[in-house]
């Protein structure tokens, strides 16, 4: 009888290739699977997350389980040891026993995404791996104009990649979704029930068209009503995204 673990995991994605394991690739999941096997002495541990994401993309709190075959006796001096043994752009944030019926992705029931962007010719050193450089002015107020015609159940295939497999259900509900603006910082904040294939990065890259004045607010309702994928959608660089709480 195996005993499943539930995780939190922080992550800096810069130097991963996202994080499903990908043969001759270094990624968070590869490198977990990796030293919860060799610490476990088990032939193989499978972490299964709430969902991938994609290279160079970060996490705040991405959440995972497995399932190991001998029950750890202190889980968190095994954490400790798991924190010691990972590079520093990796940290298991908690590491608790839970229910056999707890599943990582299945039994999420939404998630929150970051999007940042500095909106400024020189970005500070401290910055430049975790916010997408926008040196033209954004309009805040069109963004937000925008943003909120986003929010709510709808078909969101036009701001998805394809990613050439058959998806039966493009429908996704925005909870709620922010422009914040502080200095030259500005962030997207997106809750939602789920997300499809790189949706978020096409939600900040027409976002970014929308503050930059190449495209209304309005136009939300045009694309939507397409339901297809345009290049008149960009999808944002990866470096300025955060997987940053699931809930559960």
């Amino acid at each position: 009888m195996s005993t499943r673990y539930k995780i939190k995991i922080s992550y800096d994605g810069t130097n991963y290739s996202g994080w499903q394991v990908q043969p001759h690739h270094r990624t968070v999941q590869g490198e977990l699977e990796r030293l919860l096997a060799e610490m476990t002495s088990q032939k193989h541990v499978r972490v299964e997350s709430s969902g991938r994401t994609d290279t160079g993309v970060h996490a705040r709190a991405q959440i995972a389980h497995f399932d190991l075959n001998q029950p750890l006796s202190d889980p968190k001096y095994f954490q400790r040891g798991l924190n010691a043994q990972l590079d520093r752009d990796i940290r298991v944030l908690t590491f608790d026993k839970i229910s056999s019926d707890f599943h990582a992705r299945f039994s999420a029931v939404g998630k929150e995404y970051r999007y940042f962007i500095y909106n400024g010719l020189i970005v500070p050193p401290t910055k430049r791996l975790y916010r997408l450089q926008e040196g033209r002015p954004l309009d805040v107020d069109r963004m937000r104009a925008a943003a909120a015609l986003l929010a709510g159940e709808h078909d969101f295939a036009p701001f998805a990649a394809n990613r050439k497999v058959p998806i039966k259900d493009t429908v996704r509900t925005i909870h709620s979704f922010y422009v914040r603006k502080h200095g030259s910082d500005v962030t997207l904040e997106v809750q939602g029930n789920g997300f499809l294939y790189k949706m978020v990065r096409g939600l900040a890259g027409f976002l970014i068209e929308v503050g930059r004045g190449r495209l209304e607010p309005e136009s939300v309702v045009d694309i939507l009503d397409s339901g297809i994928r345009t290049a008149v959608v960009p999808t944002a660089r990866p470096h300025g995204l955060f997987l940053w709480k699931v809930f559960y």
